[in-house]
């Protein structure tokens, strides 16, 4: 099969590479801020829509307010709401006093105090939606009760079981990682031939939240090494004038040598001592939170007993959105926006100045 794809791929028209190249905030989200809180610094802001129920997106770890680009464009255009997405602290370009404070404790009261500094003591109706680490934090939230207008939950691809199995995994996965990339193109291939984000428009907007320039330029024979691996194979397919392979890596390791050098803007590796605290008792938290709660799979995942009887109870309904990878609302922004926009997940209608919303949300 693999003899087949390169022969194809090596008769392929010049011009027909994909393309790699960063897409701007601004093509998916109407404004980007700084919104200063309390007792601490600046969390920054992606939005877009000014009616009806606001949608507060959280991402994932070491994702950014991005993730949700492609995502944000999509129900915009489907139904009447605002979308709000942060960077969580530590993430994309939130500032604050203490940045390594990942706790599920301290992020949840983050959520609380940027929701009232963008609408007072009398926020609108509000749906949380988080993915992965920002599923879990969505539940802290809510079960804390940081946000009282909350509206409805949607836990996007985590489930404390399987989180919890992966923790022991989890800093194999991080070190296979490239630690550096050659360009902010570079990490958007890395990123979609990878399988970490399957769809290429979503790769092209969100990764540039994920990376940043080096402080200090490296150049190391290990450094071009990680940035090409996973990708060399795929190089080699799309070479069409004889380039040799020997070559091109002579060409990157001169580049590398050259140019400044970017890097993941969070050390996941770094924040292991907040994981178990992120998913630990997680399932009897989501269902003790009174709003209907949706729980967004991107396969057939082990439920563990608890939500596996909660299902059955219909506490809480759940939709599998096979084809995915983790990133579920990145690659595949229109099928979750359909979840959101055709079914009873928000159910509203507009009346003149008034908004009436449907309590059989989920």
């Amino acid at each position: 099969v693999k003899m087949g794809q390169k022969k194809k791929k090596s008769i392929r028209q010049p011009g027909r590479k994909r393309d790699f190249s960063p897409l701007p905030w601004s093509q998916y989200f109407e404004t980007m801020e700084d919104v200063e809180v309390e007792n601490d610094n600046s969390k920054d802001i992606s939005s877009s829509g000014s009616h009806g129920p606001v949608l507060l997106l959280l991402h994932g770890g070491g994702h950014s307010a991005l993730s949700w680009a492609v995502f944000t464009a999509v129900i915009c255009s489907r139904i009447h709401c605002r979308v709000v997405a942060m960077d969580l602290r530590g993430h994309g370009d939130t500032k604050v006093k203490n940045s390594e404070d990942l706790s599920a404790e301290t992020m949840a009261k983050d959520i609380g105090k940027v929701v009232e500094a963008l609408y007072g003591e009398t926020p609108p109706p509000i749906l949380i939606i988080g993915h992965s680490m920002g599923g879990a934090i969505a539940v802290h939230t809510a079960a804390a009760n940081h946000v009282p207008s909350l509206l409805g939950l949607c836990v996007i691809d985590v489930v404390e079981g399987t989180a919890m199995d992966a923790l022991n995994s989890m800093q194999n996965f991080l070190r296979s990682r490239p630690k550096t990339f050659k360009s902010v193109e570079n990490a958007i291939e890395w990123s979609v031939k990878s399988g970490q984000i399957r769809n290429v428009e979503s790769a092209r907007v969100s990764m540039v939240g994920q990376v940043k320039k080096c402080e200090e330029p490296l150049s190391s024979p290990g450094v071009s090494k990680s940035i090409n691996e996973g990708i060399i194979e795929e190089e080699e397919d799309e070479e069409d004038e004889g380039v040799s392979n020997h070559k091109r890596k002579k060409e990157d390791d001169q580049e590398v040598k050259k140019e400044s050098l970017f890097t993941w803007r969070i050390e996941l590796s770094k924040t292991e001592k907040y994981w178990e605290g992120w998913f630990k008792g997680l399932s009897s938290l989501f269902l003790s939170c009174s709003v209907p709660k949706l729980l967004l799979l991107a396969g057939v995942d082990r439920l563990d007993k608890d939500l596996t009887i909660g299902q059955m109870q219909g506490k809480f309904q759940m939709q599998v959105l096979p084809q995915c990878g983790h990133a579920v609302h990145e690659d595949a922004p229109d099928k979750v926006s359909s979840l959101f926009s055709t079914s009873e997940v928000l159910i509203w209608s507009h009346r003149g100045l008034d908004w009436t919303y449907g309590r059989r949300i989920f």
